[in-house]
């Protein structure tokens, strides 16, 4: 197996500024109902969690005609069970890697999300069904039993209630990466670096790729380019319905442990996820929709950090934070995107969203076994591009 990267090392775009959230009951999707009333709502607010930059165009509001569809609650409820299937499977396959092979990368155990707002918890009434449907372990608390769990959070905020997942975990995720690549490497997997694919395209049951105007040629290939991908499969004559989005996260050191969070916690009127990661909080949110450029855009970070003061404001330095921001592809469900083409020994992982890492280590041996000509541990229903296909 080879592994093609074109950043110096793994874990380099989307995944350096992940929230680090490992959760298969978490089920924020930004397809969900009630959610576009939400973003309608909050969209001219200094503090939205969605900011729009995009010039109108056809193929946005098809896009955006295809999310407005899977706001709906059957599709809404559909999607949940075939996240929660993969995300428990990733969960199970992640722990029995953290075992075997004494991986340590700042994990901690439990999520706790805060509405502020009772329309925050009214809007979150599927999520609850669902959860009380999928017996999903859970407990919703009052302002109280929230700050008695998290004695760090200010009590100057108003807090409506709180959802308690204590199955959650969340970590380190490019951490816990460069784990994934050292264990691969010793297992005769090759990595190679600043090796950026330009193009691919079949041939006679193989695969052709080109780097630095080269071609190669592979018995099967893995596309997992993120938001590159959409570009490379189209000459292989396969589209996906993907949209690009910039995400931010903002990382500050801890200075006052006693007022840090314990483990992770998602202002869902926000959006904005609050992470402890060792000595330092990790504050991820402020999707940006048709951004201008790739560039770090202030008002987004600060809006992060504005809500990381709110909750914790003795915890941290965040007047000197580390910023990021990097794009990924985003489709209408917000799901995971994994399995073959139409295109012989051609495979997608990708566009998981809000899932990428609770989904990650599942979706990496579901493909590991559908090439190797195995049968998929768990059933890939609605996480196939089939879904699109059947959507049409």
């Amino acid at each position: 197996m080879i592994v093609l990267e074109r950043r110096a090392n793994v874990s380099q775009e989307s995944s350096f500024g992940n929230s680090g959230l490992v959760a298969p009951a978490h089920a924020a999707s930004w397809a969900a109902p009630g959610m576009p009333r939400h973003l309608l709502g909050s969209l001219f607010k200094t503090r939205s969690p969605l900011r729009f930059h995009a010039k109108p165009s056809l193929a946005m509001w098809r896009w955006l005609r295809r999310w407005l569809d899977e706001c709906k609650l059957h599709r809404y409820q559909a999607r949940m069970q075939h996240l929660h299937r993969l995300a428990s499977y990733s969960l199970e396959l992640l722990q029995q890697l953290r075992a075997e092979h004494d991986l340590h990368y700042e994990q901690n155990h439990g999520l706790l999300q805060l509405f502020r707002h009772p329309e925050e918890l009214r809007l979150a009434g599927p999520a609850l069904d669902w959860l009380k449907a999928s017996g999903a372990a859970h407990r919703l608390l009052d302002a109280d039993a929230a700050r008695a769990l998290e004695p760090g959070l200010s009590p100057q905020i108003r807090l409506a209630g709180a959802l308690h997942l204590p199955n959650a975990e969340s970590g380190n995720c490019p951490l816990f990466t460069r784990h994934l690549r050292q264990l691969a490497q010793q297992a005769g997997a090759g990595f190679h670096f600043h090796s950026e694919v330009e193009r691919i395209a079949p041939q006679d049951g193989r695969i052709d790729f080109w780097i630095a105007g080269q071609r190669h040629s592979a018995d099967a290939l893995v596309v997992a380019a993120g938001n590159a991908s959409t570009q490379l499969l189209r000459g292989c004559g396969v589209r996906l319905p993907c949209h690009p989005v910039k995400e931010y996260s903002a990382t500050v050191a801890i200075r006052n442990f006693d007022h840090a969070p314990n483990a992770m916690l998602v202002d869902e009127g926000y959006r904005v996820s609050m992470t402890r990661m060792g000595n330092r909080m990790r504050l991820t949110g402020a999707t940006e929709f048709g951004f201008r450029s790739e560039q770090v855009e202030q008002k987004a970070v600060q809006a992060l950090i504005r809500t990381g003061h709110d909750w914790f404001p003795g915890a941290a330095d965040f007047s000197n934070a580390s910023l990021w921001s990097g794009v990924r592809p985003m489709l209408p469900d917000d799901l995971p995107l994994l399995g073959p083409t139409a295109v012989a020994n051609l495979y997608l992982n990708l566009g998981a969203g809000a899932a990428n890492w609770s989904s990650a280590v599942g979706s990496g041996k579901i493909l590991a076994d559908l090439i190797s000509g195995r049968a998929a541990d768990i059933d890939t229903t609605g996480l196939t591009l089939s879904r699109y296909q059947d959507h049409a």
